[in-house]
């Protein structure tokens, strides 16, 4: 592949290598530059460009990464994709991602052009989501090379594959001492059955005894008979050695204990034991409580088929410390895996319009309803989203919904009340996010304050936002000062529904420097925010 910069002149046919903004909107990287191309670049005064022309013996991005994404595709994993290239594992089931990471590791270091990225080895996974994504980072990589790939992704294991759960029947046994309250002994079911929820299964069976080895042994004993194929123990004290009460009723009712002790905390108190082909797990009193837990990663297991093995259990220390750390309110494990999908950028841009506030620095006024040109405020900046290429455009309301909503009747647009105003702007940001469709691949948040925004303002940050390309959030300037609107990308959406009091999301702009690009714009108005009444005089009087 030849890279480098020529004249406008002499690229025709070459691959555009960085985005270029012209008189009609904008040329995107990795277009095939043709002769409506080049006349846009001239006329926008544009002479040279930086290009890449691919040799015969190349494969282009989108094949290559396609082209390997099929060699790793194995049982309950489909390649799809080969845009921008990139090409994704998408999971045919909801179960374990497995990983055979030698040969992940060898296929990215064959070449720096071509990436493989993965999900944790075990990591849990919905159907139709991405398991691993195929990144190529050149707009073309040799065809040898590429086929180098293939054979190592067919000499062996499936680098990559899924582990889908099975249908098993699940039995459940609580004992219990004196005093045990009822209370403890529900949400104990309750926790369970949520965690066994999301592997397609449930308590088929549940018992409850005393906390004594012959009643235990004999709970044991008919579930096993049963036809159970896991049956969970959950004592009314915690197992502190293999002489205790609920290995003991193992052994009795004809078992073995096979490992006691976990290096997963929390989770270190769980028995593994076998009855005959029935599978025998001593959760500790901390399953109760539904978070993430030890025993969970072994559940995950045995509910995908995998064999689980002491040895296995022993090897869970390494990122076994699960108990959470202050500033970290959310677990790795509870989160939604990471979706390096091609529907970043394959979707609808909406537009979020806030207009719920209660105006307290307006005096008695609505501020939304001061008009401006003869027209509410709120007017003009709706009208604005609504001839910007984003769509829908989504209006929240709060303080004064009728109002607002009269001023904006005969305007199409989708309107949101929000309950919760009082308690400040993130409780509109979440109540406008959660509006949007499924397939709202963005949204352009804009205030009901800021009359001057301009169509052109909200195409700018539109025509910017390439997510794949780290232009995920955009944000306009005026003088190198930032202003309004903003465009985030859907990735952000569940950060910002997570923010709570009257502030709005700005520090994740700062937590996301890398994804941040910056619009230029020759508009003062996107600075301008009335919010006053001296503001709004000024205004009026050109000042």
């Amino acid at each position: 592949m030849r890279f480098g910069e020529v004249a406008v002149a002499d690229a025709e046919g070459a691959i555009l290598a960085h985005s270029l903004r012209v008189a009609d909107g904008v040329l995107r990287k990795g277009l095939i530059l043709d002769n409506n191309a080049l006349s846009q670049l001239s006329n926008a005064g544009i002479d040279r460009v930086t290009v890449a022309r691919l040799e015969e013996t190349d494969l282009n991005e989108n094949d290559a990464a396609l082209r390997i994404a099929e060699a790793l595709q194995s049982n309950g994993l489909n390649a799809s994709g080969g845009s921008r290239g990139r090409a994704n594992l998408r999971a045919t089931a909801d179960g374990l991602v497995l990983i055979d990471a030698d040969t992940v590791h060898r296929i990215n270091a064959l070449d720096e052009a071509i990436t493989v990225s993965t999900l944790e080895p075990f990591a849990a996974i919905k159907t139709s989501q991405v398991a691993a994504t195929v990144k190529i980072i050149t707009f073309g990589v040799p065809a040898k090379t590429v086929e180098e790939c293939v054979s190592i992704a067919s000499s062996g294991n499936a680098p990559v594959s899924l582990a889908s759960y099975e249908a098993l029947k699940i039995g459940f046994v609580q004992t219990l001492l004196p005093g045990h309250k009822p209370s403890l002994v529900a949400k104990a079911s309750q926790a369970t059955n949520d965690r066994l929820l999301p592997l397609g299964l449930k308590i088929d069976v549940e018992r409850k005894c005393s906390h004594s080895v012959p009643e235990i042994a004999e709970e044991l004993k008919f579930l096993t008979e049963s036809g159970m194929d896991i049956v969970l123990v959950l004592g009314a004290s915690a197992i502190v050695d293999r002489r205790d009460v609920v290995p003991s009723a193992v052994v009795e009712a004809g078992g073995a204990n096979e490992h006691l002790g976990l290096p997963v905390d929390p989770g270190n108190l769980m028995l593994f034991s076998k009855i005959g082909n029935t599978r025998i797990l001593g959760i500790p009193g901390s399953a109760r409580s539904s978070r993430l837990h030890g025993f969970d990663w072994v559940l995950r297991r045995l509910a995908a088929g995998i064999t689980v093995t002491p040895d296995d259990l022993t090897r869970m220390g390494v990122g076994g410390m699960l108990k959470e750390m202050p500033g970290r309110p959310v677990s790795r494990e509870l989160e939604e895996p990471l979706d390096l999908s091609d529907k970043e950028t394959d979707g609808p841009i909406g537009a979020l319009l806030l207009a719920a506030g209660q105006s307290r620095r307006m005096g008695r006024d609505n501020k939304m309803l001061v008009e401006i040109d003869d027209e509410p405020m709120v007017v003009h900046a709706a009208r604005a989203l609504l001839e910007s290429r984003a769509e829908p455009v989504v209006v929240v309301l709060g303080h004064q919904p009728d109002a607002v909503k009269k001023a904006l009747s005969g305007l199409d647009v989708q309107f949101v009340t929000n309950p919760d105003y009082e308690n400040g702007l993130s409780t509109s940001l979440k109540a406008g996010l959660e509006a949007f469709p499924e397939n709202t691949v963005g949204a352009v948040v804009a205030l009901g304050d800021m009359p001057r925004v301009t169509v052109s303002d909200i195409d700018a940050l539109i025509d910017a936002f390439d997510p794949d390309g780290g232009q995920s959030i955009c944000v306009p300037t005026f003088d190198a000062k930032r202003g309004n609107p903003v465009l985030w990308a859907r990735r952000y959406f569940a950060d910002i529904a997570g923010i709570s009091g009257d502030v709005g999301a700005r520090h994740l702009i700062g937590e996301n420097a890398d994804q941040v690009f910056e619009i230029s714009r020759d508009n003062p108005g996107i600075l301008l925010d009335l919010d006053t009444p001296q503001a709004v005089e000024a205004h009026r009087n050109g000042d």
